[in-house]
């Protein structure tokens, strides 16, 4: 027996939402879009995926301090007394995460080192400036490769430890404390780090 149930106006919005980021993601359609499985979206999850995709795609490249306005640049490392670098250091660690951007994995670095790591390696990163509100971008301050040794060291669960002794075949570091303990914005909802 036919249903006769006419589609909700918010339904039919959301079905016009949707065919509107499809036609605008066509362009960029790769495997990406074809390996989530939508059937098992909510109409209103899968259109929050595509703007999502298309917010990615249509996101500006940009070094980080250019992602503030002005343009976010701070002073030499070596031109600063510990005390006023602290200050600078988290002033810089709060605008970071005014744009969303969170730091991870620091509690192993001094004031200095961490300033450093920002000013050398964090501002001047070429990355997506996504414009996206739960779009959270994590910067992973164990080193340029993500050093294991660190990661081990200070912040894996002795169950990640094992794992990795298990899966590398090589022996641990061991376990300390890490000697610079911070409590840094998080990503709102975030229960690790």
């Amino acid at each position: 027996m036919p249903s006769n149930q006419r589609p909700q106006p918010d339904e039919v919005d959301q079905l016009l939402r949707n065919a509107e980021l499809r036609d605008e993601l066509e362009p960029y359609f790769d495997e990406s879009i074809s390996r989530v499985n939508v059937q098992h979206l909510t109409l209103a999850a899968e259109n929050e995926f595509l703007a999502a995709m298309l917010a990615w795609e249509h996101a500006p490249v940009l070094p980080i301090y250019r992602w503030f306005e002005p343009e976010l640049r701070i002073p030499r490392p070596d031109t600063l007394n510990d005390q006023d670098l602290h200050e600078i250091l988290w002033d810089v660690i709060n605008k970071l995460y005014q744009k969303r951007i969170v730091l991870d994995f620091t509690d192993h670095l001094s004031d200095r080192e961490l300033y450093c790591l920002i000013y050398r390696d964090i501002l001047p990163a070429r990355e997506k400036k996504i414009d996206w509100p739960n779009n959270y971008l994590h910067w992973d301050c164990t080193g340029p490769s993500g050093d294991p040794d660190i990661w081990l060291r200070y912040y894996a669960s002795e169950e990640e430890r094992q794992e990795w002794a298990e899966t590398y075949r090589q022996p641990l570091p061991p376990r300390c404390p890490p000697p610079y303990r911070r409590r840094l914005p998080r990503e709102p909802g975030a229960n690790w780090v």
